[in-house]
């Protein structure tokens, strides 16, 4: 293929493989928690790390980690301690972390608006040899907690209280869900861009539970959903010359439609399957007595 005789063709379908696997994986236990705009608030934030990285000469994408890390956790207390003003904090957060970004690009002096519109909406021309690794390394480390830990996340995510009865350390696990959203995040925006992962980390999830029941097949379903649809942008923002994280996303939106309209279907054959496997007759023990005599005694 074409496509692939170009090295930086070659960086963004290895970073696009990556950000498709990585998104859905945390995705779905925020999904659980009711947490899904969690991405997008953790984006505002990571704007501040890369204006600061142009600002400071150091790497975009590892300065936006750091940043993006302090801000899940920040995020995180303030969901455990500010019960009345949490969304007034949270909201100066998101903000303020957009805010930050702007001024410290424009301070910086190799930064650019044009600079910071790459890290916002994505930029396939722009991926390097040093953002590739940052994002494999960073990708493992997503893979490591959503795999090895499911089953406590998954408790956690499903219901607190009843995680911690069972004696899971439930803030410490939900510390580690913000902090693996977060290196989602960075993970994500030089394909996809920080205004439009928190979108590929809800929808195929979305998409996927149209289709299974159980939480392995929904997250098997998001991540097969998550990796096509981003090698599918990244090839046609290649050939059609359009912006890769709106192709990205459109395309899962239109993934949710598809799997949503084959659901429909799916759904009333199930139901019809139901149906004829109930018994045709009442078991002996749910039949209804016959009428009793004048003579019966009641209640004997």
């Amino acid at each position: 293929m074409e496509i692939l005789n170009y090295a930086f063709m070659q960086r963004a379908l290895l970073a696009a493989v990556l950000v498709g696997i990585t998104a859905p994986a945390v995705g779905i236990y925020l999904v659980q928690r009711r947490q899904a705009l969690m991405g997008d608030g953790i984006g505002h934030v990571a704007m501040t790390g890369v204006g600061l990285g142009f600002l400071l000469t150091w790497s975009p994408v590892w300065m936006a980690t750091l940043v993006s890390v302090l801000g899940a956790v920040l995020m995180e207390l303030i969901r455990w301690y500010g019960k009345t003003r949490g969304d007034i904090a949270l909201a100066m957060l998101f903000y303020g972390g957009m805010a930050g970004g702007v001024m410290f690009i424009n301070l910086a002096p190799t930064g650019s608006n044009a600079n910071l519109t790459s890290y916002l909406f994505g930029s396939l021309s722009t991926v390097s040899e040093s953002d590739v690794t940052a994002i494999c390394l960073l990708a493992a480390f997503v893979v490591l907690v959503t795999l090895g830990l499911r089953r406590q996340l998954f408790a956690v995510s499903q219901d607190e209280e009843f995680a911690r009865v069972t004696g899971l350390p439930v803030r410490a696990l939900n510390l580690l869900t913000a902090v693996t959203a977060a290196v989602t995040v960075t993970v994500a925006m030089r394909v996809v861009g920080l205004l439009l992962v928190s979108a590929l980390m809800v929808v195929p999830v979305a998409a996927a539970q149209q289709l299974t029941r159980s939480f392995a097949a929904t997250f098997a379903v998001s991540v097969a959903v998550g990796v096509t649809v981003t090698i599918s942008g990244t090839v046609t923002s290649y050939y059609q010359d359009v912006p890769p994280g709106a192709t990205i996303v459109l395309l899962t939106i239109g993934a949710f439609v598809l799997l949503t309209a084959l659901a429909a279907p799916l759904a009333r054959r199930r139901a019809r399957a139901a149906t004829t496997a109930l018994p045709t007759a009442d078991p002996a023990e749910c039949k209804i007595p016959a009428t009793r005599g004048a003579g019966d005694e009641i209640g004997v």
